[in-house]
């Protein structure tokens, strides 16, 4: 029969392997993250050039 204190040692030891890490998942959820804030920003800036891009326009056809 192992000791009771080799029991614990293999159990502190198995505890400290099999810990899970979340490390990674604030990584994702960061990335994910920046990854809406380029979509919603490349979206506003096309938005935005365009409407600049038709009024300019509208405003060289006016003036002939």
């Amino acid at each position: 029969m192992p000791s009771p204190v080799a029991v614990a040692r293999l159990m502190r030891l198995a505890n400290a392997r099999l810990r899970r890490e979340e490390d990674g998942q604030d990584l994702l959820e960061y990335g994910l993250l920046c990854a809406l804030i380029g979509v919603v920003a490349l979206g506003a800036v096309s938005t935005v050039g365009n409407t600049i891009s038709t009024v300019f326009w509208q405003v060289i056809s006016q003036s002939y």
